[in-house]
Parts: C-alpha cells; sequence; structure tokens
C-alpha cells in the first residue's frame, strides 16, 4: 500500500533553496536573510531564510472547490508550492491542522494521497464531501426528496438572522440529515448538502441565508446581530434555502470537470481523515508521509470555537465538547508544538519534509518561525530554511482592521523540516 521510503536527498534540497532565491516570478527580488533559534541545548543556530511573494493574493485563483468559507485558513496556493516540488503523484500529503482541508483538497487535485486531521469535528463536514464530489444532478435530485416543510428545532433567536420562513427551512434541512446521521445513512450527496448549508448560514450577501451581517468565516453573537441590525435599519429577507444550496454548489463545481473527476477518482478511498489531537494519530502509519504541510493555532488569536457556535448548532454538536488547543503563552504553545513534532517525526517517511507555517502575533513582535525551529529540532528534525512569502492582506483581512506590521499576520513564515 506505501511508497517504498525515501533517502534524504540533500541535493534535492539545496536545489529547492536554489529556486526559493532566484524566485522572481511576480517581478521582485527575493531577500535572503536569516533567521537566528537557540536549540534545546542552549546552541545558537541560525537558518537561510529567503523574502518574496511565492504565489498569488488575488482572488480565486485557486481550484473552485477550495471555495468554502474557515477563518484563518491559508490559500491553496501555499500548500501547492510544496507539493508540487517535495512529492510525487501517489505519496501521502498530511495536514495534522487541517482546518477547511485546504492541504488535504490541494493534494488530492494533484494526484497525491491526502491525509487530515483535527480536533475541531466540523473539518471532517468541510473536507470529506469535497474529495469525491457528486454532481448537480445528483444534488438537485437529492433536494427535491426533502420536505422542508417539516421543521424541526426553530430557535426564536435565531430570528436576528433570518426571515421566519427561511428558518423553518433551515431546521428542516437540519432535522432531515441529523435524523439519516443518527440512522448511519448519510450519504455523499447528504454530505456535500451539509458542507453546503453550513457555508451558507452567515454572510454579507444575498448569497447566505441570513440578513448582512460579517463574512461567512464567524458566525457573530445573537446581541452583536441584533446591534447589526438596529444600525442598518435591517430585518432579515426571505431566502430559498434550496436555491442557495444549487447555486453556491454549482460555483464550487465550476472547475470540476471531467478530468478532475478522473484525478481525485485516482485517490478516492485511500484517504485517511482524523477527529483527534495532532499529537496523538496511531490510526497513521509510521514512515508512511512524504510531506506534512500545516498551520497550527496561533496563541489565542483566533477564537474558532466563538466562530463557529452557529455551524456546530445546525450541525448538532456541542460547542463545550470540542477540545480545542489554543494556549495563550509561548511557552505552553512550544510545549504543544514539540509534542506534535514528535508525532510528525513518526509518520514522516525518512526524506519527508515538514512544511510548517505560522505568522506574527502580537502585533508582529513575536515571530513564530523562531519559536517553531527549537520545536522542530528537539523532535529530530532537521531544519532546511525558513520562507516567507510577502504581501499585502487581502479584503478581508482588512475588515478586521488588520493592517500590515499592525495587529495579526501579516506573512505567511513557513518553516521547512526534512527527516534525514
Amino acid at each position: 500500500m506505501w511508497d517504498a521510503p525515501r533517502k534524504s536527498n540533500r541535493a534535492a534540497d539545496e536545489s529547492l533553496a536554489k529556486e526559493v532565491a532566484a524566485f522572481r516570478a511576480f517581478g521582485q527580488p527575493t531577500r535572503v536573510i536569516e533567521t537566528n533559534f537557540t536549540d534545546a541545548g542552549g546552541t545558537a543556530r541560525l537558518v537561510p531564510t529567503f523574502v518574496n511573494e511565492y504565489w498569488t493574493a488575488r482572488q480565486r485563483q485557486a481550484h473552485s472547490l477550495h471555495e468554502v468559507s474557515y477563518r484563518a485558513c491559508f490559500k491553496p496556493q501555499l500548500p501547492r508550492f510544496f507539493i508540487e516540488r517535495l512529492t510525487r503523484p501517489g505519496e501521502v500529503v498530511y495536514d495534522p491542522f487541517m482546518g477547511r482541508g485546504t492541504t488535504p483538497m490541494e493534494a488530492a487535485l494533484l494526484g497525491r494521497v491526502p491525509f487530515g486531521n483535527d480536533i475541531n469535528p466540523l473539518s471532517l463536514v468541510f473536507t470529506r464531501p469535497r474529495l469525491e464530489p457528486p454532481t448537480l444532478d445528483e444534488i438537485e435530485a437529492r433536494l427535491r426528496q426533502i420536505d422542508f416543510s417539516a421543521a424541526g428545532d426553530c430557535p426564536e433567536a435565531l430570528l436576528a438572522f433570518y426571515h421566519p420562513e427561511t428558518l423553518r427551512e433551515i431546521s428542516a434541512l437540519k432535522k432531515f440529515l441529523l435524523a439519516r446521521q443518527k440512522k448511519k445513512s448519510l450519504n455523499a450527496v447528504d454530505e456535500w448538502i451539509r458542507l453546503v448549508a453550513i457555508n451558507r448560514l452567515t454572510g454579507h450577501s444575498a448569497g447566505f441565508f441570513s440578513v448582512y451581517t460579517l463574512p461567512p468565516n464567524q458566525a457573530v453573537s445573537v446581541k452583536s446581530q441584533i446591534k447589526i441590525n438596529a444600525k442598518r435599519n435591517q430585518t432579515p429577507p426571505r431566502r430559498d434555502v434550496v436555491k442557495l444550496i444549487l447555486k453556491k454548489s454549482r460555483q464550487l463545481l465550476g472547475d470540476c470537470d471531467a478530468a478532475t473527476r478522473r484525478t481525485l477518482a485516482g485517490v478516492a478511498g485511500k484517504e485517511l481523515l482524523l477527529n483527534e489531537s495532532a499529537a496523538a494519530t496511531p490510526q497513521i502509519p509510521g514512515g508512511s508521509v512524504a510531506l506534512v504541510v500545516t498551520s497550527p493555532p496561533f496563541l489565542d488569536v483566533v477564537q474558532y470555537a466563538d466562530d463557529n457556535w452557529l455551524r456546530c448548532w445546525f450541525l448538532g454538536i456541542d460547542p463545550k465538547s470540542v477540545r480545542l488547543t489554543v494556549p495563550k503563552k509561548i511557552e505552553a504553545w512550544r510545549e504543544v508544538m514539540t509534542a506534535v513534532f514528535h508525532e510528525l517525526h513518526r509518520v514522516l517517511k525518512p526524506g519527508g519534509h515538514v512544511a510548517f507555517e505560522v505568522g506574527e502575533v502580537h502585533a508582529g513582535k513575536t515571530k513564530l518561525e523562531e519559536h517553531v525551529l527549537p520545536c522542530g529540532v528537539a523532535a529530530g528534525l532537521a531544519p532546511e530554511l525558513v520562507l516567507i512569502n510577502d504581501q499585502q492582506f487581502t479584503k478581508t483581512a482588512n475588515c478586521w482592521g488588520v493592517e500590515n506590521m499592525a495587529k495579526g499576520t501579516n506573512t505567511n513564515r513557513i518553516v521547512l523540516f526534512q527527516k534525514t
């Protein structure tokens, strides 16, 4: 089942360093600097560091199947950059903090075997359906079979977001899907409809089930939504749940041509998606993974549980039951990440790589790559380089009042390790 382990290829790694040093596809020369860190033995060490724009900041430049909303996710171009350079088709690419599933999805689209894990159960709901997408005809046929008049739980508080008729349709869909789930009879089309529904719950345009609210990667509280409604003098309009699910499905499937379906079919059934702690994934065989591309939680900067309360309601999940690890102090964060790196060392093939993406926090004063490096080294991994993708923020980031060099994550900062 598994490819034979690869030997360490120092020449290939040196070639990657030369490539990123010479990179200027977007017109800018690469800046070459060094990152300093101190390992567990107290030795000061330097790692070559390359700064440039390595993938485009423009919107919708990736496959349409990626276009689902999830806060704090990286662009598909980031995993693609490393997958194309450090793996071959048929090899396993893994993300232990998969979020919306960007790395597994991009790996599958490139003919690699997708492995993913996240302690947040929503991640599996986001990821699994897109690895084997149904056709639009199948989705439409399934929606015709659902009785949208058979509403279940309709919390009055949610009328801050929804027209009463819209809420009844959402509730009926929730009731149908949870009944199927309880009977263990959810099929691939049901899972797709569930995915699309949780991506249409709230947003800032007529393409969502809700009245105008914040972008769809965060559901504000009912109290906050009441304030938004009053400030904008708005009431929730009637939305057609079926039409919006079909509209979003058509968008997600826009690039899903015969070639895409053949590629996804080539890795179908080989994927492994887990809902575990990233530091303990015994389901993944040792020495099976060619490349890890991931981005961990960032020091309590993003409140995942708060963002997803409404999605949890729809899915019948108690948010308090989700054991998210979001350390508040850098020392605790390093301890957690070191444990994760030990597990990554176990699952990696000899010669395999970890591309570990972090960002600036504490208003740019804390550069997490300086803290990641000793964690990886303590687990037995060799640091190869640091790649900093430096570009302007997108519209979504600016909505949050986040500006370059002022707050939050200014850059993609990827530490590349190898298991030698």
